[in-house]
């Protein structure tokens, strides 16, 4: 079984819509007992709260059930427990890296690097723009399933 932890700063948008994309397209493509999928955060501003409620209509929208989520912080253990650790932008690497100390066993990429591009996944927080979000994410989820 491959193990994806989505990370992102809060933990209430990006990350859980990649944790919930993916879940979904694996489901899709016959191959969800392949994976063990969640997300995290590397801030622990939202500990606790759901999914950011733009972000869980836009998921309803897509047919896809955003409820049963609450915003944790990332831990050495998930380090440890993960096969992949995909982060949204260049700003959460950094964070990651100082929480665990680096990333010494490769575990480490931004979701856009799977679809092999050169940018981060637009952050709806500051955007508004939850559609490019959507569009990012199931883009980089897709090249992750095509590609694992």
């Amino acid at each position: 079984m491959t193990k994806i932890l989505f990370i992102c700063h809060g933990n209430i948008c990006r990350s859980p819509m990649a944790e919930r994309v993916f879940r979904a397209m694996a489901a899709k493509a016959g191959r969800a007992g392949e994976f063990r999928v969640d997300s995290a955060a590397t801030s622990r501003e939202e500990i606790g709260n759901p999914i950011y409620p733009p972000a869980a209509r836009l998921l309803n929208a897509h047919g896809i059930d955003p409820r049963g989520h609450a915003a944790r912080q990332v831990t050495s253990a998930d380090y440890a427990a993960y096969d992949h650790l995909v982060l949204m932008d260049e700003n959460n690497r950094r964070n990651l890296h100082r929480l665990l100390g680096g990333d010494p066993a490769g575990k480490v990429s931004l979701l856009m690097e799977w679809a092999g591009k050169n940018k981060d996944v637009a952050d709806p927080w500051y955007t508004g723009d939850f559609e490019a979000t959507y569009r990012d994410v199931s883009e980089g989820c897709a090249a992750i399933l095509k590609q694992l």
